[in-house]
């Protein structure tokens, strides 16, 4: 095992950091249950807040960014790992008070990690990563809440995106109506090749909405939030239900009590960052059997931890289609 690892550290304090590559020595790790070879990790919107500095996300410091990794168990000291395995964790806490994935070795506590699921690849686990685990979660959360496949279209936000590409693939794959919202018209194939059936622009979503309008969606999930979630929930038909998992639109939601107390329409909050170990086991398995392979080749990308600064940049500014998969070895 080699005496030094390389990783994105960030040094600095809350409201004043910088971020760079660096080969760091192994006792340098800080404490946790295992220790993981690891190979990729994932591009999310949080990740890029947290590479750039534009948002408070890292708590302490020095962190290792990355909210993401998959990799291999080179020691342990529970039972439920072994060396050799493969393993996984997505938020938890990674990259904002636990150094995180973007690193060759990471130690980890026992309860952040699962392992990879069966007919998951490593770099697959990534391609899905924390965005496509939310996605996974907001489809449970609409299933739970009696939200089923039927003739009005299910609506998925910021479609172009990790947790929207991700959506648009899993709830077409179980049968629902698709319908995607996004603000590229490049990326109309793409998402009809994801199982979208319509595409709605995103500029229409943007603007304030009436207490309530027209009922067309049966559900949906949004990952924008703002205007655009007010809108959702103005044309959500009666005794639907909108799975928020998303800020990249703002956090005010300019809305009215209409819809909840009229339409009986229900916002169901997902935050995927403290999913318990259970649901998280659950989501992975499903994820495993239910994500369309091809789609998920589809909508990922592969690149190389040094040019994660660049790839954080674009991230932010919209222009990242789909997944990322970051190879912490290039």
């Amino acid at each position: 095992m080699p005496s030094t690892f390389r990783a994105l550290l960030a040094e600095g304090a809350r409201r004043a950091y910088n971020t760079a590559l660096k080969d760091l020595p192994e006792d340098a790790l800080p404490g946790g249950d295992v220790l993981v070879e690891v190979a990729c990790s994932s591009l999310n919107y949080k990740d890029g807040l947290a590479v750039t500095g534009r948002g408070d996300i890292i708590r302490r410091f020095p962190m290792v960014c990355g909210i993401d990794l998959a990799g291999t168990v080179i020691d342990s000291r529970v039972p439920d790992f072994k060396p050799g395995d493969g393993v996984l964790a997505v938020g938890q806490g990674l990259g904002e008070t636990e150094w995180g994935g973007y690193s060759q070795r990471a130690r980890v506590a026992a309860s952040a990690l699962v392992p990879v699921p069966p007919g998951l690849s490593l770099q697959q686990a990534m391609a899905i990563g924390t965005a496509g685990f939310t996605a996974m979660l907001s489809l449970m959360a609409l299933e739970h809440h009696g939200i089923r496949p039927g003739e009005r279209e299910m609506l998925v936000t910021g479609a172009g995106g990790g947790v929207g590409s991700v959506a648009v693939a899993l709830l077409a794959a179980r049968g629902y109506t698709v319908a995607a919202s996004t603000g590229r018209p490049e990326l109309h194939d793409y998402l009809r090749g994801l199982g979208a059936v319509t595409i709605v622009d995103r500029a229409t979503l943007a603007q304030k909405p009436p207490p309530l309008a027209s009922e067309r969606w049966a559900g949906g999930v949004d990952s924008v939030g703002g205007p655009t979630l007010a809108s959702v929930l103005a044309a959500t038909a009666a005794h639907g239900a909108v799975a928020a998992c998303g800020l990249a639109g703002g956090v005010e939601v300019p809305t009215t009590v209409m819809p909840f107390i009229l339409r009986n329409v229900a916002l169901l909050g997902v935050n995927s960052v403290q999913a318990p170990k259970p649901l998280r086991l659950e989501a992975w398995s499903r994820l495993a059997r239910e994500l369309p392979r091809d789609k998920l080749e589809r909508m990922t990308s592969v690149e190389p931890l040094s040019k994660i600064k660049e790839l954080s940049d674009r991230i932010l500014a919209g222009q990242i289609r789909g997944r990322v998969v970051v190879d912490v070895n290039a």
